[in-house]
């Protein structure tokens, strides 16, 4: 894997922990795309650094376990804006 690759996976890694931001804020952030952050955190982190790894699980999978709530506050809010 490329030192630039590498990089970019461990400054989004602490990013995400340092912010608990979601995957769609990081893109935007790093100027990437989701899918590139999610394989980034997701399988790359793996490889590089198993317990940064394990602190970014952690956040994406409470994330993955609000994203239901996360739908419905936005759709209320669509239909209260009109």
């Amino acid at each position: 894997m490329q030192n630039i690759i590498k990089a970019r996976v461990i400054n989004e890694a602490n990013y995400i922990i340092t912010t608990s931001k979601t995957i769609r804020e990081i893109s935007k952030y790093f100027n990437v795309s989701k899918s590139t952050v999610h394989d980034d955190l997701s399988n790359r982190l793996k490889n590089i650094d198993l317990k940064l790894y394990f602190k970014v699980y952690k956040i994406l999978n409470y994330h993955a376990c609000i994203k239901h709530l996360r739908g419905g506050i936005s759709t209320k809010l669509k239909y209260i804006r009109g």
